[in-house]
């Protein structure tokens, strides 16, 4: 999508890793209550983001809020919904048995992981930043989604 659209599309694969870490206990993860969690988490808090957002504006410009600005935050912000296709998609390979659902949640996370990685190739790119750049942003990336993924393995643990 649109250089605008990045910010949305990391904040949403975090928030997509996050109810993954939490919601993905071995002993007893269910891939698809894990997807259903996943996606309801990110669709309330989308609508909570472009709510608050909306207020925002509204105060900050004096007008009430109305249908067009409040539809305009939300296809600008539709990027956090986004973020959570991948991994429900990968989800399903649990729900169907193509793979266990404990395998079909790091699948997820991977996937994830892999989203924060490109978020953070194409923040380089469109900022024209050098070797050295692209590697630390793509590694600070990436530093999150091993930090979430340590935090899942201490929920198992």
């Amino acid at each position: 999508g649109p250089r605008e659209r990045i910010a949305g599309a990391v904040y949403g694969t975090i928030v997509v890793l996050g109810v993954l870490a939490a919601g993905s206990d071995s002993a007893s993860i269910d891939a698809w209550e894990l997807d259903v969690l996943m996606v309801a988490t990110v669709l309330v808090l989308w609508v909570a983001h472009v709510y608050a957002h909306a207020l925002a504006a509204s105060l900050a410009s004096g007008l009430r809020l109305d249908a067009a600005a409040i539809t305009s935050l939300a296809r600008r912000e539709i990027p956090i919904v986004l973020a959570a296709v991948g991994p429900a998609l990968v989800l399903l390979l649990g729900v169907f048995g193509l793979v266990s659902d404990e395998a079909a949640a790091w699948l997820a996370v991977g996937v994830g992981s892999l989203t924060l990685a490109i978020m953070g190739f194409r923040y380089a790119r469109i900022a024209s930043l050098g070797l050295l750049g692209t590697i630390l942003v793509i590694a600070a990336n990436l530093s999150l989604a091993l930090l979430i993924a340590a935090l899942k393995v201490a929920v198992e643990h």
